[in-house]
């Protein structure tokens, strides 16, 4: 045969190949030979796939909430008018930093309250010392000398009555300027308050400082779940904000009173919030694990999973330069987890943040 011939049937024969080559990775995929740079790997996560009873999951709605024992609301106990504010609304703000100047008649006239006692208690201790020399020498009898000391105890618990009122002016100087500090860490998350504003004691609070270092996850619990909540049952907590990143807690207080509007019960779920992702206000679903009597399955996370074709698949990560495809079959699922038979065995790592990434680098390097 000419060798025309040979090579026109070479080439043909490979590009029938090339057609029949499948897009994605079969059942098994062949260990990449490209490395995973450090940037990449960066906004990887792992999780080992071990085996795990079977449970269903029970999932709530809800909401995030600031954690109502670090959140302090400021409200003026005097009438006054604002000098000055250093903040605005957002601001991250450090126990102890000046955060606004108040002036007002009323801390004049507690300096004016405190100096009159002040005065009046001197009088009086020497009135005392008077009768207690004369009666000393027969002169005062002890009724004079009982009231004496009676007028001097009534001045002193005046005084300190009135040092007490000028103690929550901590801040305040003669000329009546009382300087707001704030009482703890946290960021302003409120703001009534601007300079030039005349405000009156007792009413709104001015701001409020919250401290979100931890928040409050407030679950809706409606009758039918109630048996299956109690406190320190282990949650998951999902927003929409960070799809594939569950956040762990565990169940603090129970109310045992039905909301009015909505006809819930309420969970509070204490977290944890150092990368301050959890925002109060947002949407968040209460993710429960109920037992079931199927016994136990490898479990991979859900969000491990890429579903390509009408096939499940994960990637499995042994190293940054050794990852590969595997092709899934799953029995069962949750919320949180699918149950397989094979494709993956126990103890192997599976990627769990941005899997379709390697995924379509794994299937386009085919």
């Amino acid at each position: 045969m000419p060798r025309y011939t040979l090579l026109t049937a070479a080439l043909f024969s490979a590009f029938l190949v090339s057609c029949n080559k499948e897009p994605k990775s079969a059942e098994q995929t062949e260990s990449t030979s490209n490395c995973i740079t450090a940037s990449i790997k960066e906004g990887l996560t792992f999780e080992k796939v071990t085996l795990k009873p079977i449970e269903k999951s029970l999932t709530l709605n809800g909401y995030v909430d600031y954690n109502q024992d670090k959140t302090i609301p400021f409200t003026s106990l005097v009438d006054g008018v604002v000098t000055n504010t250093y903040f605005s609304l957002g601001d991250y703000v450090k126990k102890g930093q000046l955060l606004a100047e108040i002036k007002s008649t009323d801390l004049n006239e507690f300096y004016d309250e405190l100096k009159s006692t002040e005065a009046e208690l001197k009088v009086a201790q020497r009135e005392l010392q008077s009768v207690e020399s004369m009666f000393k020498d027969g002169i005062a009898s002890q009724k004079e000398l009982i009231e004496a000391q009676e007028d001097v105890n009534v001045l002193k618990s005046k005084l300190n009555s009135a040092k007490n009122n000028l103690a929550v002016f901590n801040n305040a100087d003669h000329s009546g300027v009382f300087k707001v500090v704030a009482p703890q860490a946290g960021y302003i998350v409120t703001k009534a308050i601007a300079a030039g504003m005349p405000i009156a004691g007792g009413e709104e609070p001015l701001f409020t400082i919250a401290n979100l270092e931890d928040v409050w996850i407030m679950a809706n619990v409606y009758a039918t779940n109630m048996r299956h909540i109690e406190p320190n049952l282990e949650v998951k907590v999902a927003t929409l904000a960070y799809p594939d990143e569950y956040f762990s807690g565990k169940v603090s207080k129970m109310s045992q009173v039905f909301d009015s509007e909505e006809r819930v019960l309420k969970a509070r779920i204490v977290l944890e919030n150092k990368e301050m992702k959890l925002k109060p206000g947002m949407a968040a679903d209460i993710i429960i694990q109920l037992k079931t009597d199927k016994g136990q399955a490898l479990a991979v996370p859900n969000n491990a999973i890429v579903f390509d074709n009408n096939q499940n698949y994960v990637v499995v990560y042994k190293d940054e330069c050794n990852y590969e495809i595997r092709k899934i079959t799953p029995t069962s699922k949750n919320n949180l987890y699918t149950y397989i038979s094979e494709g993956v065995e126990e103890n192997e790592t599976v990627v769990t943040t941005n899997e379709l990434l390697l995924y379509e680098q794994l299937n386009n390097s085919l």
